[in-house]
This record gives C-alpha cells, structure tokens and sequence, in this order.
C-alpha cells in the first residue's frame, strides 16, 4: 500500500504542475485587466503604474514562475478587485459550496443507489421503467432552467421555500461555518441541492440499476438465493456490496465535479459560493482569482482521485497489486 500511495502521489505532483501551467497561460491570454481597472481619463503615466504595480509588465515565462514560487509559498496571489489574497477570499466562500455539494451528494446517494437497485431487480416493471424514463430527464434536461422552473412553482407559486441565500443561522462545527443544522438552513439549501444534484443523481441510479442487472446473476447470488437467504439478506450483503466499487469510483470524481459545476446553480439561487465568486471575477477580469479558483479545482479533483484509488484499493486488492507489479 505504501508503495502504491507513493506512486500515487508522485503522479499527482506531475499533473497539478502540468495545469499549473495549463491554467496560468490560459487566463494569462485572456483580456486585459487595465482596461476594468484604470478609468477612462487616466494618462499613460498613471495607466502604466498601475500595470508596473500588479506585474503585468513582466514577459509571460518570469510572471508564471513568480506565480510558481509564490504558489509554493501558499500565495496564489492577490485580487485586482477587492487587494486581498485570492486564496483568502476563495475559502471565505469555500464552505457553502462545500455544503451545497454535500447536500446535493446525499441526495444523489440516498435516492439514486436504492432507486438504481429497485430498477435493476425488476427491469421489466413499470415502475423500473418509470425511474429509467426519470434518469432520462435528469440527464437531458437544462440545469438553469430546471433551476428557474423551481424558483417560480415552489418560491413564487407555493411559497414553501425561499429561493435565494444560504439562510441566516450559521453555526461553527470544526472551525467551519454551516447552516445545515437548522430546518431554517435546510430550507435554504434544498432547491438548489436538488438543482445541482439531478445529473449525478441520474447517474448513480444507471450506474446502480447497471451494477445489479450484472450481480444479480453471479453465482454466488445464484448461491446464496439456494440456501434460503431471505431477499434482504442477499441484496444488502451480497448485491449492495458488489456494486459499490464502481459506485465509490464515480462517486468520489463526481464530488469534484459537484464543487466545480455548482455555478451555474450558485448565479441561479444567489447562492454566495466559490462559483458566484469565479463568475463575478470573470466580469471584472481578476486573474488572481481566476487562477487561484482553477487551481483549488484541480488539486481538489487530483485530491478525488487519490483518495478514490486508495478506496478502490481497499474494496479491490488486485488493482493495487497489478500497480505494484507494474
């Protein structure tokens, strides 16, 4: 395991070097920042202090390792806009996308595994064909506008839950503040949980629904049904156990992706997450921001798909094995 773990970690430091530079070039190309934050009447003199100031005077190769040698450090730099560290302001707003995508992973766990295995059971029932038909839409369907068709049936319509903010109760558990443990952060965060989490929620139930269509025809299930095990029994510890390993892989990168897709659900419900943020600094041409967001991206993903193998590993000793042996 350890020699696993090392290889692991030794890629990892390769590819989050690789995007580094990927991510850096590409807003590095993209507009020019003076023209947002100098004002129209500004002379040449004070036009080029201000881009002496922020560095951009620089050629792109000394920029970039600056950018490097002050990522080393923890610096990602400091925002054009607001003139603080883009790191500072990016973990300001880390927790509630985090607790957005939490919820929307629960969602997609506690429905979609028992939604999938119920449609795998018995594929040819109507109400398996029905959930199937609901991945479909789940899939197909336009998050912002799923996200607008929920506002306005249970915000404007119903008025059962308030359509925009994370609610005003903010409690701290581990240094980290969340409103999930009152109903009042719950109301807040249900549509755009839901919102964000109907494609993966769809993904899980065919992936589940796919898992138990193949176990159940194993012959240890085959095995286990013979010597009179109730359907219970067989489809908790010997279907659910099964299934899991391809389930804890998509899962794991899927979260990622929760955290890193949230901004179109996070612009709908003014939701005041990392993904307003990026978008906010998009409109005002803050590469600081933008880069410091792309990165924490790609290290949380990097992050993923370490702890992902590591499970998978675990559950599967052959992969860590034929590693090894590679």
């Amino acid at each position: 395991m350890t020699v696993f773990i090392i290889r692991r970690l030794m890629q990892a430091a390769l590819v989050v070097l690789v995007m580094s530079f990927l991510v850096f070039s590409g807003v590095f190309l993209v507009g020019d920042p003076t023209e947002i934050l100098v004002a129209d009447d500004a002379d040449q003199a004070e036009r080029e202090a201000v881009i002496e100031s922020l560095g951009l005077d620089k050629p792109f190769h000394i920029q970039y390792l600056r950018f490097l040698q002050k990522a080393a450090q923890g610096n990602l730099g400091e925002s054009f806009v607001f003139n603080e560290p883009a790191l500072q302001l990016i973990m300001d707003r880390l927790p509630a996308t985090m607790e957005l995508a939490v919820a929307a992973l629960l969602i997609s766990v506690v429905l979609g595994i028992p939604l999938g295995v119920i449609a795998g059971l018995r594929p040819e029932a109507a109400y398996s064909k029905a959930i199937m038909t609901g991945s479909i839409l789940g899939f197909s369907l336009p998050t912002f506008w799923v996200g607008i068709m929920m506002i306005l049936l249970f915000s404007v319509q119903l008025g059962w839950l308030p359509s925009t903010g994370r609610g005003d109760e903010i409690y701290y558990v581990l240094g980290f503040p969340t409103s999930l443990l009152t109903l009042d952060g719950w109301s807040h965060v249900l549509l755009p949980a839901i919102n964000l989490a109907l494609f993966k929620l769809s993904a899980v139930t065919r992936l589940a629904r796919a898992g138990t269509r193949e176990v159940v025809h194993q012959d240890y299930v085959k095995f286990a049904r013979a010597k009179g095990l109730t359907d219970r029994r067989v489809i908790f510890v010997h279907v659910l156990k099964n299934i899991l390993i391809p389930v804890v892989t998509v899962l794991g990168l899927e979260f990622g992706g929760l955290v890193a897709f949230s901004v179109v659900t996070e612009t709908i419900f003014a939701w005041p997450g990392i993904g307003k943020l990026l978008i906010d600094s998009i409109g005002l041409l803050d590469r600081p921001v933008i880069v410091a967001y792309l990165m924490i991206i790609v290290l949380l993903f990097v992050f993923l798909n370490l702890l992902v193998d590591i499970c998978y590993s675990l559950l599967d000793p052959r992969v860590r094995l034929q590693d090894i042996k590679a």
